[in-house]
């Protein structure tokens, strides 16, 4: 783990669903801090979001998708995903690591990803989801009823477009 990421405290993460984000039609990830009532939205693409969507309802395609080949080449490898962060947001873009650990735990090492990509392998593998305090601070939603998540959230999608984060 590079050594800024050290010095952060991360945030345990857990995915709640990928939702479509009206009238925009575009779907968005739901992530919601473990201990807390802090939501994590980040927009994705459709492929990405059908991959993750599928996953979590445990839906098998014919052929392998495109994040369960990595999966069966990280095992190949005698590698495996150890956790995912979502490391940062720059120009309203959002980052993440993926953390590999080889060799049986010889070897760690750090790739970068989209965090969609990197969710999709997450789910896959039953690998923790982290962020970084700095993140969920900048563009975490507060929740603290189910009645005040539903207007919050209204009231963030009325006002941001999908453009605002370079998606």
């Amino acid at each position: 783990m590079s050594d800024e990421l050290k010095k952060e405290n991360l945030i345990k993460l857990n995915l709640e669903g990928v939702r479509m984000e009206y009238p925009s039609q575009k779907p968005i990830i739901l992530l919601k801090e473990e201990t807390g009532d802090r939501f994590l939205p980040i927009w994705i693409g459709a492929f990405e979001a059908s991959a993750i969507a599928l996953e979590m309802v445990h839906y098998k395609t014919p052929r392998p998708m495109t994040h369960d080949l990595i999966i069966k080449i990280l095992e190949k490898l005698d590698a495996h995903v150890e956790n995912i962060i979502i490391s940062e947001i720059k120009d309203d873009t959002f980052y993440a690591i993926i953390q590999l650990i080889l060799n049986k735990g010889e070897k760690e090492i750090e790739i970068d990803s989209r965090p969609s990509d990197a969710i999709a392998i997450a789910v896959r593998c039953n690998a923790p989801i982290y962020t970084t305090n700095k993140v969920i601070t900048e563009a975490g939603l507060l929740i603290t009823s189910i009645e005040e998540e539903v207007e919050k959230f209204k009231d963030f999608l009325d006002h941001t477009n999908p453009e605002d984060f370079n998606i």
